[in-house]
């Protein structure tokens, strides 16, 4: 895994003193880029390519019906559109994602990064949120089919013990891009994102999906507690339409 910054979002200056911290784009420069109509349609498109399931058919109606509606003003953003920028802009060269499901966040990273090294941690519950949940073989068979060149590595079981027994057994993994989108109990995901925040690199960015579902209305106070109130993090929050998400860049080490 890489170590270091993220270049594509950072400034080296050589031998010279680093008068700013390294991060060259801020969190609502990229949040407002989120938010057009064009990056909606490269999420509706990618839906479009993934096998169909009852929530991605709804979210893919979800969007049409925005766009009939309020046309190129609507506000939007989820995990994919919010994956589609990132991963454009940060060219990643690691990703690691907790939650993976059937692999839709991946293939957003995948498309836009197709040489990006993926790791995955997964329950796989049978028929999680109500829908069938195949495994991670279907997982690669998705990302495979979007064109994925990358290595992907899948693991079976709680992310509270398989994501800390990976970190041990990889002291120099480090990452470009993490999802934090398991667990949503507030103990859970506060412990999913101590864990793997430290592994960030400098540039990168880090993703916590759900923070305005009013099923977990404790995750959004566990997302500003742990990541977007430090001061080495630029964070931007999307809220009041869907289920929410936020990311931040980290600023400097």
């Amino acid at each position: 895994m890489p170590n270091g910054r993220n270049r594509n979002s950072t400034f080296d200056a050589g031998d010279m003193a680093d008068w700013y911290p390294p991060l060259m784009i801020g969190a609502e420069e990229l949040g407002t880029r989120i938010l057009q109509p064009t990056l909606r349609a490269e999420a509706l498109a990618l839906l479009e390519r993934l096998t169909p399931d009852a929530y991605t058919t709804y979210i893919a109606a979800f969007l049409r019906e925005g766009e009939r509606r309020y046309g190129a003003n609507w506000r939007y953003a989820d995990i994919v559109t919010v994956l589609l920028e990132l991963a454009r802009t940060l060219q990643p060269a690691a990703y690691l994602e907790i939650g993976v499901r059937r692999g839709r966040s991946a293939a957003a990273v995948a498309k836009q990064a197709p040489a990006c090294a993926i790791i995955g941690f997964d329950l796989w519950q049978a028929g999680y949120a109500g829908i069938e949940n195949p495994g991670p073989d279907f997982v690669r068979d998705e990302l495979r089919r979007l064109g994925h060149q990358g290595t992907l590595e899948l693991v079976s079981g709680n992310s509270h013990r398989t994501v800390p027994e990976y970190l041990v057994s990889h002291p120099n993994a480090r990452f470009d891009l993490i999802v934090v989108d398991g667990d949503h109990s507030a103990e859970g995901a506060r412990q999913d994102l101590l864990d793997v925040l430290p592994r960030l690199n400098v540039g990168g960015a880090i993703v916590f999906d759900d923070v305005d579902h009013p099923a977990h209305p404790e995750l959004r106070a566990v997302w500003r507690d742990i990541v977007a109130d430090r001061p080495d993090m630029s964070a931007w929050q999307f809220d009041g339409v869907g289920y929410g998400v936020a990311f931040a860049l980290r600023r400097h080490g």
